[in-house]
């Protein structure tokens, strides 16, 4: 494998930082603004890492593409710190073809869909592409961390789905967890995958809010020319972006988070802020959005 190219050089335009917005902001926003605020379109780009910190729960959140030269990650020097974990944890999800992350001298190989968990004060990871006719697609999620908890490798393969939905729904669905409470100790990281099945296009329906935490959706497993439409804003002022393959949308508190498909599709969440419940949510009545 070839050596890592810089940080600086791989690093797209530098951390890119968005910040935070209310409902009342989200309402006077056009849907161009709206993007802007709530949509990173661009996470994955060949040959690239992009970092982009959103100010709510201090969110980092990562796309990193290695082709022929393997990428090196460290700390922006917006952090203030020696190195990116010195903090902070990291989740992250290969969403591409095989790949590596070596840290502090251990090589971790992800197949598609494997995960690793990073915590606090691991090494720079350096990550790599099997193949750079196929490369990996890394996607990482990470918040401050007051704890170390130790650094864990999930396989897709021995990740056992918990179905939801129904047909007459549409919102058949199975939720793979990575990184949560019981299954890989974390200091408030909770991240995992969504896949729905063929035929259903809803995801999150009945909707909810989560005051306690913020979310992070990535899409992915979206063919060429179909979109998901994510549906967004305080339940009794709703608005929606438009999304499609391998974009990422952020998720505030305050704002409800589901989606209809033009095809089936697969998404990662993640969220990080107060607690780690998973079912911890304020849930919407259908009838009372507007």
């Amino acid at each position: 494998m070839s050596s890592p190219s810089s940080f600086s050089a791989n690093l797209k335009s530098g951390l890119r930082s968005l910040g935070a917005a209310d409902a009342a902001d989200c309402a006077r926003l056009s849907a161009a603004e709206r993007r802007q605020r709530f949509l990173v379109d661009d996470l994955f780009q060949p040959g690239l890492a992009t970092l982009v910190h959103w100010d709510v729960d201090r969110t980092l959140v990562g796309g990193v593409v290695p082709t022929e030269a393997a990428i090196a990650l460290s700390a922006p020097p917006e952090f203030r710190a020696a190195t990116l974990l010195e903090r902070r944890e990291l989740g992250i999800i290969n969403l591409g073809g095989p790949g590596t992350v070596e840290v502090g001298g251990e090589r971790h190989v992800l197949g598609p869909r494997d995960g690793l968990y990073l915590g606090r004060g691991s090494a720079d990871p350096v990550f790599h592409s099997v193949s750079a006719t196929r490369p990996a697609t890394f996607y990482l999620l990470g918040y401050p961390a007051h704890r170390a908890c130790p650094s864990a490798v999930v396989r897709r393969s021995e990740i056992t789905g918990n179905p939801l939905g129904q047909p007459q729904g549409a919102n058949q669905r199975s939720i793979f967890k990575y990184f949560a409470p019981g299954l890989v100790e974390t200091c408030q990281l909770t991240m995992g995958i969504t896949e729905l099945q063929t035929g259903s296009i809803w995801n999150t329906m009945p909707p909810h809010t989560h005051a306690r935490r913020s979310e992070v959706y990535c899409y992915f497993d979206l063919p060429p020319g179909e979109i998901v439409v994510h549906l967004m804003g305080a339940p009794a002022d709703t608005a929606h972006l438009c999304v499609g393959n391998l974009q990422t949308v952020l998720s505030p508190p305050w704002s409800i988070h589901a989606g209809a498909g033009t095809c089936a599709y697969s998404f990662v969440w993640g969220m990080g802020g107060e607690n780690q419940e998973f079912a911890d949510m304020d849930r919407v009545a259908l009838t009372d959005l507007r």
